[in-house]
């Protein structure tokens, strides 16, 4: 779990975002599902296939959704095929194309797996089913108190649209032999790059890391953030942006290639920190240089951080799609998704190491105790305040106008 430090530079909000994120983590879980009305989902579900839609581009994502779908066939009877995809942008598509079709029922998709830009475009679009998510029985113990982005997604307020799933923080990493201080602002990662030519990438949005990249600066780059808390303006988005270009301008002359050209995912940019060819790199998921470390893809002496005054968090989440066939049994699956024994195999190192949205010191004792695991090497060791993503409306034009002056 993360700990909130001084809180130095966090985002100034707008009122509207502010009192979202006040009744987010104030509010209590909506306990609308009657136990006779659960017992009556599950019976329903008994038989159901989910045609999960969800990336397919990790090994060990796949082999934990492989595990929790043989155990939803087992205990729920509930037949769960993954279907992979590479961007769920391609699955908001599919759905809004049914539904401009008519097909209100029968639908290819009975859950997905999202957030920001894709869920604001599906539930703007009508495009989900629910709310259902405060009404799963494991609900309970989501920390909306200490992760209030458990109930607001990229500045849009949840309303039980999505389920959490798991939390995610940028998170940069180097290996200490070769960098023993490490860059701990965007302005200090500019002087970095200045300082080792070539030596520092990322990657080409719209790939979602390099977007994650620039939304980092255009935070880091502006005392009040309000307005980008708030539905991206054109107004807005010249005046706001103009420092990011300014900043990139200055830093793609030293990137690797001369900023020419960029890697096409942060795998590439990984790969190319631990051959030695990059001194950093970066992720999502605090805990990866550790699953690399433990499956010896990276060197002991690499070691994570966030910036000190903090670096971009989020949590994704699971949706179920309106027009989804197996509503029931989608539901089944992400309730068993969500508890703890599921969410304590998720945050293990050893399987995926995706930290968990539950409030782990609510749990009863037996169920806390799957979450006792030791630091492992390579883990932040301490971690710096989650910077809530901008409002999701940024993100498509911010990636447009970097494809416009930087692509090749």
């Amino acid at each position: 779990m993360f700990q909130h430090h001084a809180k130095t530079n966090t985002p100034t909000l707008s009122r509207r975002h502010a009192l979202a994120l006040a009744a987010a983590s104030l509010a209590l879980p909506t306990w609308a599902q009657s136990p006779t009305a659960w017992s009556e989902i599950e019976r329903t579900a008994r038989g159901q296939t989910v045609y999960f839609n969800g990336w397919g581009g990790g090994d060990a994502i796949n082999a934990y959704i492989q595990w929790a779908a043989e155990q939803a066939l087992q205990r729920f009877g509930v037949q769960v095929q993954h279907v992979k995809v590479s961007d769920a942008g391609d699955v908001v598509k599919r759905v809004r194309n049914e539904k401009a079709a008519g097909k209100f029922t029968n639908g290819t998709v009975d859950m997905v797996w999202i957030n920001g830009e894709n869920f604001l475009s599906m539930k703007q679009g009508g495009l989900l089913m629910g709310p259902f998510a405060e009404r799963l029985p494991a609900y309970a113990y989501v920390d909306v108190k200490g992760k209030p982005t458990t109930r607001i997604d990229f500045s849009e307020p949840v309303d039980g649209m999505e389920a959490p799933w798991g939390m995610a923080q940028l998170t940069f990493f180097v290996d200490r032999q070769r960098v023993p201080e490490p860059p701990r602002s965007m302005a200090e990662l500019l002087a970095f790059a200045k300082a080792h030519p070539g030596r520092v990438t990322y990657p080409r949005p719209p790939n979602f890391h390099g977007t994650t990249f620039l939304k980092q600066a255009l935070l880091e780059l502006h005392t009040d953030r309000a307005p980008l808390y708030q539905p991206v303006t054109s107004e807005a988005l010249t005046r706001m942006t103009a420092p990011l270009w300014a900043y990139l301008d200055a830093l793609h002359p030293h990137l690797w290639r001369a900023g020419r050209q960029f890697p096409q995912n942060v795998a590439a940019v990984q790969q190319m920190m631990a051959d030695g060819e990059l001194l950093l790199a970066f992720t999502f998921n605090p805990n990866e240089p550790a699953n690399e470390i433990a499956a010896n893809r990276l060197a002991p002496s690499v070691y994570s951080y966030q910036f000190n005054s903090g670096t971009i968090g989020n949590t994704h989440f699971l949706a179920i799609p309106f027009n989804a066939r197996a509503k029931e049994g989608a539901q089944v699956f992400i309730n068993f998704l969500l508890g703890a024994e599921a969410q304590a195999r998720k945050a293990d190192i050893a399987v995926w190491g995706d930290p968990t949205v539950l409030a782990v010191n609510r749990l009863p004792a037996a169920e806390r105790a799957r979450f006792a695991a030791k630091p492992q090497p390579g883990q932040v060791e301490v971690s710096a305040p989650a910077i809530p993503e901008p409002h999701g409306s940024w993100v498509d034009p911010v990636e447009k106008e970097w494809i416009r002056r930087y692509g090749v």
